[in-house]
């Protein structure tokens, strides 16, 4: 049995392997970004724990202090250690963009499919619905509600929920269109399936793929949205760490202090580069024949 049970785990190991070098020779893109988003993941995760220092305390004597050994990305000007407050920020800044793209990829989905399947009317009070949403600037339409609500984490979910349905109910129901009058649903509708069926389990599984690849570059569109957002003060607010916030504090030191704001930045562009990386291996393998 122990032999039969260690020919078999090595048989999967060396499937594995064989697989992971077959997908880097026909994809390294998602490998790199699968590994990225990974890291960035597990560091979102355990942030708080690998923290060296509180990334709330404050410690006025240590003030502004250049980057070092015991301070790798220095300290801001409440002697919070920059490092500590960079990784602690990344759960927060994650949780946004992880939780915005899914409430509204949910939502927008069941509208562009109940929009593009349906037709007639109700698709046209749907699509005016998002034309008037999307007559206003993105980020203004944000500022806005937020204006509205009042600043805050709560609020500022809510405002990104709000406006970030729209691109994914359009992109669906452009799917639908296509989709519905193809030889496969018209035989579902001829054996006389109810329209949930149809739409659930017969269209969704064939159209939702752009969609989720357009899920991975909004990650990172909602994470610049909340660092803009917390950089005006509309966003997160102090002292919880968040990168956009970090930036602000970091403002009126940027020539004598410029480490308060670069490193926060430079994490937003690293997980900016690690989504776009995985979201075109992404595309690339769901989508074969585009290559």
């Amino acid at each position: 049995m122990v032999t039969l049970s260690t020919q078999k785990y090595r048989k999967e190991k060396v499937s594995l392997i064989v697989t992971l070098k077959k997908t880097w020779k026909q994809n390294p893109t998602l490998i790199i970004g699968s590994i990225l988003v990974i890291a960035i993941l597990l560091m979102g995760i355990f942030g708080n724990f690998l923290a060296p220092f509180d990334p709330i305390e404050t410690n006025y004597s240590g003030r502004l202090l250049s980057p070092s050994s015991e301070h790798i990305f220095g300290t801001d000007k409440f002697g919070r250690d920059v490092f500590s407050r960079v990784l602690a920020g990344t759960r927060i800044d994650l949780l946004i963009g992880v939780v915005c793209t899914i409430v509204p990829l949910i939502i927008g989905t069941i509208i562009g499919l109940i929009s593009g399947y349906s037709g007639g009317f109700i698709d046209n009070i749907l699509m005016r619905i998002v034309d008037i949403t999307v007559s206003f600037p993105y980020l203004v339409l944000v500022i806005i509600i937020l204006s509205i609500l009042g600043p805050g984490t709560s609020n500022l979910f809510l405002a990104l929920i709000i406006t970030d349905w729209i691109a994914y109910a359009k992109i669906v129901r452009g799917e639908v269109l296509v989709a519905k009058n193809t030889e496969f649903i018209l035989a579902a509708k001829a054996l006389g399936y109810n329209p949930i069926r149809i739409l659930t389990k017969h269209m969704l599984p064939n159209i939702i793929s752009p969609a989720i690849i357009f899920g991975m570059s909004s990650v990172v569109m909602c994470i610049l949205s909340a660092a803009s957002l917390g950089y005006l003060g509309l966003g997160v607010q102090p002292p919880t760490p968040e990168w956009g916030v970090m930036i602000a504090d970091g403002r009126e030191f940027v020539t004598g202090a410029i480490w308060i704001s670069f490193f926060p930045g430079l994490t937003i562009a690293l997980v900016g580069i690690s989504f776009a990386l995985f979201g075109d291996g992404l595309s690339s393998l769901l989508r074969p024949t585009d290559r």
